[in-house]
């Protein structure tokens, strides 16, 4: 029998860290390799997955006070002497629907979660109205122009406009772009896909909403009167 556990993590991102399976494991109890990560806005938006165990978190367009859902997919066998007469418990789907004391038949009687159409209709709606606003902030963030990235809870960042469109394997527009510093988190690629290009750790990724097209000049940094 097949069980899905869900354990919902809100993480503090460090920016320019890695996150492995192993280090979830302290935390969620459950095993690297039956591990899926599933990363989620602010909103409870669905972004993307973090399927790539050799990549390090700034590969992923994830900001702070996103949260990484973590799915663990474990398979519990009765197994007596390793013989022929091993038990293995299963339970099909119409078996399922026959119980009356299941979480699914709960959440049915009480029209819960995906169960209450009139709130799925609305949650719906909502998402389709923020998706044509962010449309909206991303028409006037050009590719070559001049910004300042304000995300909430960090300092703002003057950066040029590299890329302005969808990534792949998330939902809806990202405003890619190249930091005047290395307070970055790639280098214009995500999990494998380039979308631009620059030095390492100047790239990052952002919702239009965080971005302020301008006329920001590029800072000078006299490092000489710097100890």
């Amino acid at each position: 029998m097949c069980i899905l556990q869900n354990l919902i993590m809100k993480v503090c991102l460090l920016l320019n860290g890695g996150l492995t399976k192993t280090k979830l494991e302290l935390v969620t109890g459950g095993t690297a390799s039956t591990m899926k990560l599933k990363v989620y806005d602010n909103k409870n938006n669905f972004l993307c997955d973090i399927d790539n165990d050799t990549a390090l978190l700034g590969s992923y367009p994830i900001d702070d006070g996103m949260r990484i859902h973590v799915i663990d997919k474990f398979v519990l066998v009765h197994d007596f002497d390793h013989t022929d007469s091993a038990e293995r418990f299963k339970l099909s789907e119409e078996e399922y629907e026959k119980k009356g004391d299941t979480l699914r038949s709960f959440l049915q009687k009480n029209k819960l979660g995906k169960y209450n159409a009139e709130e799925m209709a609305k949650m719906k709606e909502q998402q389709e109205k923020e998706l044509e606003e962010e449309a909206k902030l991303a028409e006037s963030v050009l590719v070559g122009a001049r910004c300042e990235v304000r995300v909430p809870s960090q300092p703002s960042r003057r950066a040029t406009v590299r890329y302005n469109g969808p990534l792949e394997g998330t939902k809806g527009l990202w405003i890619g772009v190249q930091y005047d510093e290395p307070r970055g988190k790639n280098d214009g690629s995500v999990n494998g896909k380039r979308y631009f290009t620059c030095p390492p750790k100047y790239g990052g990724f952002v919702k239009p909403g965080y971005v302020t097209v301008g006329d920001f000049p590029e800072e000078s940094f006299d490092l000489e009167d710097e100890i």
